[in-house]
């Protein structure tokens, strides 16, 4: 079957809708929506922007942790669908009560998001899963929420050492009932990986 959703949506309009610090802030659960999930600097913001083909739609920080709320963006007018910004998790200077926060507010919108159709959980390139990886994994395997996982700043990376990491990752990932069988490695800077991302988003969305 063919894909009624053309890549050329993601040249649209895109605009940031808000910021949920809690469940009571969420937008309406009124189309599909797809959320990005990674360590902090695991380069999140740079590749949704790579993505959306933006520059700064999502805020790039060299600060761990900068991103601390759920952060809403539309796609298309009118609305197609929505793009998730989930707060980086493993950042090593946050306070234990701020992590703990955050990690409700990431747990409960995992379970209660009946609009949640993927979450795109990227792992860097240059240092594979670590277990705060898993820890997220598993949350989603329990909340039965289907994930898929991106490599992220492949070209930070020499070949020989982005395939042993992927191979590491596939050996993990296998071990997960919700992961995606298939991975997505990308370069933001470098685009690579940026049009299977994409069609992988509009498949999701569509399920």
């Amino acid at each position: 079957m063919t894909n009624p959703l053309h890549p050329k949506i993601f040249s649209g309009p895109i605009s940031f809708l808000k910021s949920a610090p809690q469940l009571q802030f969420l937008p309406p659960a009124k189309a599909p929506e797809i959320a990005f999930a990674g360590r902090s600097n695991v380069g999140k913001s740079s590749l949704i922007n790579a993505l959306t083909n933006r520059n700064g739609l999502a805020r790039t920080s060299n600060t761990p942790g900068r991103t601390q709320e759920l952060n809403f963006f539309d796609v298309g007018d009118p609305l197609i669908f929505r793009i998730c910004d989930m707060p980086g998790y493993g950042f090593a200077k946050a306070p234990p009560k701020v992590v703990q926060k955050w990690r409700y507010l990431i747990n409960d919108y995992l379970r209660g998001r009946a609009v949640l159709k993927r979450v795109f959980v990227l792992i860097d390139s240059r240092h594979g899963i670590k277990p705060v990886d898993e820890e997220i994994m598993e949350m989603l395997d329990k909340a039965a929420v289907s994930y898929h996982i991106v490599m992220t700043k492949a070209d930070k990376v020499k070949q020989e050492a982005l395939a042993a990491t992927v191979a590491q990752v596939a050996e993990i990932a296998k071990k997960h009932p919700a992961a995606h069988p298939e991975m997505i490695i990308t370069s933001s800077e470098k685009k690579d990986g940026i049009d299977a991302l994409r069609m992988a988003v509009l498949d999701a969305v569509q399920l």
